[in-house]
Parts: C-alpha cells; sequence; structure tokens
C-alpha cells in the first residue's frame, strides 16, 4: 500500500482543481490576457503542485522509508535512496 493511501481522495481532489488552473491558464493564453496575469496564474498552479509533491515526500518519508527502515537492509537503502532522489529533483525544480 502506498503512503498516501489515506490521503489519496484528498490528492485526487487537489490534482483536479490544478488541473483546472492549467485549463484556465491555456484559456488565458487563448484570450491573449496580459503576461503578468498569465504569469500570477502559473506561479500559483506552480506553488499547487510544489504543494501537492511535498505532502506526497511527506508521506513517503513517515510511511515507505519508516517502514524500510524498521525492516533494514538493502531495502532500507533503496527507500532513503529514493527519498533522497526525489528531494534532489525537487530542490532543483
Amino acid at each position: 500500500m502506498n503512503g498516501y493511501a489515506q490521503e489519496k481522495d484528498a490528492y485526487l481532489k487537489r490534482m483536479r482543481r490544478i488541473e483546472g488552473q492549467v485549463r484556465g491558464i491555456a484559456k488565458m493564453i487563448d484570450e491573449d490576457k496580459y503576461c503578468i496575469d498569465v504569469l500570477t496564474q502559473v506561479s500559483a498552479a506552480t506553488k499547487a503542485l510544489e504543494a501537492v509533491a511535498l505532502g506526497l515526500l511527506d508521506e513517503h518519508l513517515r510511511h515507505c522509508v519508516t517502514q524500510a527502515a524498521a525492516e533494514g537492509g538493502a531495502v532500507a537503502d533503496q527507500k532513503v535512496a529514493e527519498a533522497s532522489a526525489a528531494i534532489a529533483r525537487l530542490v532543483r525544480s
């Protein structure tokens, strides 16, 4: 079971809201809206995606990594490496 399983519905709801934001941005561009207004909406959508990513990372650390660490061995090392790589990707983006 994934670490976010208990929050799956909330994540899906947030992603649908972000999807709507992105469609709204495309519509703004199609309608030649002012650049700064479009950029403001892009920033809002980006922050919303970052919030989802941080929530998923938190769930991964609390569930998957903690469980693997309790088991120890190569699985624990793999989960920690995955988490570190995910954090690095988030920091670079």
